[in-house]
């Protein structure tokens, strides 16, 4: 008898949607979004190793200091990353309208409706290692899609927001930085706490990125269904 679990309804009722229909591979992550999960991760880097070293400074250089710019070019290394995360998240966000509904999952979630919080139950029994089968989504299952929503995109914004406050102090109070995210010097008025929870969003982000590795090579493994190949071809190859 066919499978009529509400998570197997979702993914039919996903896959009518794509290219592929009835076919063990499905076009699932469009090219724009692949593009931006890749120059994001990479930006993401950049700032991450920057951001250690600007927030905890790097080892005394030899010589005159006139003679060293190493920590300007971390800085505008840092600045360069900052503007790349930033324009490829605002066009992120207009792929979210335009692409097909697996772009909209990282801005999405429906918190309302009672078949998903029964997917996020047993996929959190699937990652405890209790559950005898793990289900197969096409595109993030439903944890993926809580983690997304709730840590990852809105740390982004965050960063962003925090990261060209503290910038816009350099080109003053009369640049477009400041008149646009100067505002949140009247939440912290001292620039130090700015820096500090700036700082302290480096390793949410980073805390992110682990549990995402993680969880994508253990979907891999576990859920017999591609998801790293996903992120660079697109399709999703479910496997027996």
């Amino acid at each position: 008898m066919p499978d009529k679990t509400p998570q197997a309804l979702i993914a039919v009722d996903t896959a009518r949607s794509d290219r592929s229909i009835d076919r063990d591979v499905i076009y699932v992550y469009e090219a724009p979004v692949r593009l931006w999960h890749w120059i994001n991760a990479t930006a993401i880097l950049v700032l991450g190793v920057t951001g250690y070293f600007i927030g905890t400074g790097t080892p005394a250089m030899p010589g005159e200091a006139s003679d060293n710019f190493l920590f300007g070019h971390i800085r505008f290394a840092h600045f360069s990353a900052g503007y790349v995360l930033t324009v490829g998240f605002l066009l992120r966000i207009y792929w979210a309208f335009m692409g097909n509904p697996h772009a909209k999952q990282i801005f999405y979630v429906p918190l309302w409706s009672r078949c998903f919080w029964g997917a996020v139950w047993h996929e959190m029994r699937s990652y405890a290692f209790l559950a005898v089968k793990p289900e197969k989504y096409i595109g993030h299952n439903p944890v993926a899609q809580l983690a997304m929503f709730f840590m990852f995109t809105p740390t982004i914004v965050f960063m962003i927001v925090t990261g060209f406050a503290l910038y816009a102090q350099s080109p003053g109070s009369d640049s477009w930085h400041y008149k646009l995210f100067g505002w949140v010097f009247a939440i912290w008025p001292n620039s130090q706490d700015v820096h500090t929870w700036h700082h302290l969003g480096l390793w949410v982000i980073v805390t992110f990125a682990f549990v995402h590795i993680y969880a994508a090579l253990r979907e891999e493994i576990m859920s017999r269904r591609s998801i790293i190949s996903s992120m660079i071809s697109g399709v999703c190859e479910f496997r027996d």
